[in-house]
């Protein structure tokens, strides 16, 4: 007896040791989940480049003056809806349709919703997995069963229900990594939707352009057949007084064939241009569209942003996506070492039986079942699969950085593009105004001497081609300065961070402009 109780109270003993080192690897477990542990790298965003200026050539800061002159304010906000910039309300109508009805900017939206869908439904794995179950049969022995088991052959039913709960520890953080991944590519895909309203707002401000060039060309053309016509009429006049040969005749006559040509060429452009508007504002080529563009109605901004080198790296969509892209491999290296890592699992089982489904609920307790499982797998070998894994996430990163350091390299040269081409374009347009005025004085003159019989064939010829020139090349001029402000607007990001919303609301901001205009 005494034996008896000495065993007991070693028993008691060790059994008391285990608990207090169970528990205390619990505690260790709970101490180590609450702190967020987490193995792998954290993700730090890359600092800006130091550059100090973003263009290898000086740029003017000063006050703009004149209606067609433009200067560079520092710091100046780009707005939400930079189009409105132009005040030019069949624009902003086109603009405010096609974001409520373009396929692509659906299709970002909807890749949007996939991937946070995605990242709440990893969030599950940090809470129990909870299920339940219900079973009933009827069964009947037979003779020899009976028998042997010492029980009657009568029909019988039975009937349990169990409760389950499953609970995964995320020890070393390889659900919070999964996490961090997942939410991060959420965020490049937000930053993927920001990136294709840039990308559509810009082509549908950059056709409206294209629309009001033609337009002007078109009517310059209209002009030139104008001229050709009368000056083919009085040559026509002459060659019948014999003051004129057949071959002035035709001369002026190819002339003329050649405006009518580029007449219907403009015409063509100008209908796919339009055709590409409809189609960018989510309407069939074949239903057409009311809004008509002239320079009239695009007048160009006079204040042009500058923004400094390190904000463009926060404002640009693309690059922000890149970053995000990078943030993402950078948990993915968490998520594969996590997987070389123990893993750890708790299950829990209560339940009771009883002969009807309906005596469930009052099953006393010898009906009452339960088990609690603990259990801890670690992966021995697996022939190097896990560590190349490993490996292939740190090259993921690698790249993702790389690719990350090239879209800021072609974010910069963009912007530096655009501010050398908004510089050369200013003097083309500049040139372009001197040589419409030029070409039509020199056009003028000579008809006027050409009544009086001075002026050669020749000379009439080369005064109407030139005068054609100079009034497209002045066109193409002012669509160019148009165009140069929408890309730089562009390069910069377009203005949705600016202040004015969150990120993620500009599609909610435009949409209501939408509706204003609608309401107009």
């Amino acid at each position: 007896m005494q034996g008896s109780a000495n065993h007991r109270r070693l028993s008691r003993s060790f059994m008391g040791r285990a608990r207090s080192r169970n528990g205390a690897v619990l505690a260790l477990v709970m101490a180590n989940m609450g702190a967020g542990c987490a193995v792998g790298p954290d993700f730090q965003s890359p600092p800006p480049p130091a550059v100090a200026s973003l263009s290898p050539t000086p740029l003017g800061i000063g006050k703009s003056r004149g209606p067609e002159q433009q200067a560079y304010v520092r710091g100046l906000n780009i707005p939400q809806r930079w189009w409105e910039l132009f005040h030019c309300s069949p624009l902003n109508l086109l603009v405010a349709r096609a974001i409520e009805g373009n396929a692509d900017l659906d299709a970002a939206r909807a890749a949007v919703r996939i991937a946070s869908a995605n990242t709440q439904a990893a969030r599950g794995g940090f809470f129990p997995q909870i299920g339940a179950s219900l079973d009933a049969s009827s069964q009947k022995l037979s003779a020899a069963q009976a028998q042997a088991s010492g029980t009657g052959t009568s029909p019988y039913s039975v009937s349990s229900g169990q409760l389950s709960v499953s609970y995964v520890p995320d020890v070393f953080g390889l659900n919070r990594r999964r996490v961090e991944s997942l939410s991060a590519q959420a965020e490049a895909q937000r930053f993927e939707l920001e990136a294709a309203y840039l990308t559509l707002t810009s082509k549908l401000a950059l056709a409206a352009i294209e629309e009001a060039s033609l337009r002007e060309e078109m009517k310059s053309a209209e002009v030139s057949i104008a001229v050709a016509t009368e000056v083919l009429a009085f040559l026509k006049q002459q060659a019948d007084a014999n003051e004129a040969t057949r071959i002035d005749v035709s001369a002026q006559e190819v002339t003329l064939a050649q405006f009518q040509q580029s007449l219907q060429s403009l015409r063509k452009r100008l209908a796919t241009n339009r055709d590409l508007m409809t189609a960018l504002a989510g309407g069939m080529a074949g239903e057409g569209m009311p809004e008509k563009f002239e320079f009239a109605c695009l007048r160009l901004p006079t204040d042009l942003p500058l923004s400094l080198p390190a904000s463009i790296v926060r404002r640009r969509p693309d690059v922000r996506a890149a970053e995000a892209n990078m943030h993402a491999a950078t948990a993915e290296i968490g998520v594969a070492i996590a997987n070389r890592l123990p893993q750890f699992n708790l299950t829990a089982n209560a339940g009771a039986s009883a002969s009807a489904i309906a005596n469930l609920a009052s099953a006393w307790s010898p009906l009452l079942f339960w088990s609690i499982i603990g259990s801890a797998a670690q992966t021995l070998f697996d022939g190097m699969s896990a560590e190349q894994k490993q490996r292939a996430a740190e090259a993921g990163l690698d790249r993702s950085a790389a690719l990350y350091r090239g879209t800021v390299i072609a974010a910069f040269q963009n912007v530096a593009d655009v501010l050398q081409t908004i510089e050369a374009d200013r003097q083309l347009f500049l040139a372009a105004e001197r040589g419409v005025r030029a070409a039509q004085v020199n056009l003028d003159l000579t008809r006027q001497l050409l009544r009086q019989r001075v002026a050669s064939v020749l000379q009439v010829l080369s005064a109407q081609q030139m005068y054609a020139q100079a009034k497209s090349s002045h066109a193409e001029a002012k669509a160019a300065r148009r165009a140069d402000t929408v890309l730089l607007f562009q390069a910069l990001g377009g203005g949705w961070d600016s202040g004015e919303a969150p990120p993620g609301d500009w599609p909610a901001v435009v949409t209501s402009a939408a509706d204003q205009h609608r309401r107009r």
